[in-house]
């Protein structure tokens, strides 16, 4: 009992929690196999392992802040069919990100962009890296805010750390002068630094009408889609055929 004590007592200043919850039981069964000492230790740190992968990942997804979780397991890829599924597979393996290139996610509303994004933002967490989700409009009104305060810049170093940022939603809202400034600058600093992955329902030649600046918005697209890739999403809502088919089904 004594010596079931002072093992739990170091292994907590070890900080080892998945090893003191799993030693005894991990023992019992190298003890029914026979295995060697060296295969104890190496199935109980294991366990460590294992467990610390599983809370970084939940600490990632956190983090991240997306707005729900998306994978592409629930994505029809039928209902789109113009879109590239090869390339949106090939996107999940994160090489883009090792790059520092960029995505552009470009379509009709309710093609299912923001579905493919999280997707991919969720496979990025899973294979280490930082990733931070926010709507356009959202990032604008907390650089405003942040520039108000005077931590701009601590706010875009914070962001400068992210391998991935996703900006959603790009060309729902017309960006007042400054806030289509602010995301200029935001964007140029990350221009080969760090991957942007963009949801966007507007043309590159209509980008105009949210930034409001045609040169402005020339150099932004001119860093953007540089080292990019493009996929485009064209076909009916989802949520307006599942409201459909919802409103047919009632009697």
């Amino acid at each position: 009992m004594e010596q079931d004590l002072l093992l739990k007592s170091y292994l907590k200043r070890l900080r080892l929690p998945a090893v003191a919850q799993a030693y005894h039981k991990v023992a019992q069964e190298a003890a029914q196999i026979n295995a060697t000492y060296e295969q104890y230790l190496l199935n109980l740190l294991e366990q460590e392992v294992l467990q610390r992968e599983a809370n970084q990942q939940k600490r990632r997804l956190a983090q991240a802040r997306f707005p729900v979780l998306r994978t592409l397991d629930s994505f029809d890829f039928s209902a789109i069919p113009a879109l590239n599924k090869a390339k949106v597979l090939e996107l999940t393996r994160g090489e883009y990100l090792e790059k520092r290139h960029n995505v552009i996610l470009l379509g009709d509303v309710g093609t299912g962009k923001t579905h493919v994004a999280i997707s991919l933002g969720v496979c990025a967490c899973r294979q280490g890296k930082r990733v931070r989700f926010y709507t356009a409009a959202g990032l604008i009104n907390e650089m405003v805010e942040a520039q108000a305060e005077n931590r701009l810049s601590k706010l875009l170093q914070s962001l400068m750390k992210q391998d991935l940022v996703i900006l959603d939603e790009i060309g729902f809202i017309p960006f007042s002068k400054n806030g289509a400034e602010l995301l200029f600058q935001f964007c140029s600093a990350r221009h080969e630094r760090g991957s942007l992955l963009i949801t966007t329902n507007l043309n590159f030649a209509d980008w105009v009408q949210v930034f409001g600046d045609e040169r402005l918005t020339a150099a932004l697209l001119d860093r953007l889609t540089h080292h990019c890739h493009i996929l485009e999403f064209r076909g009916e809502s989802f949520r307006f055929k599942q409201s459909l088919k919802q409103r047919l089904e009632q009697p």
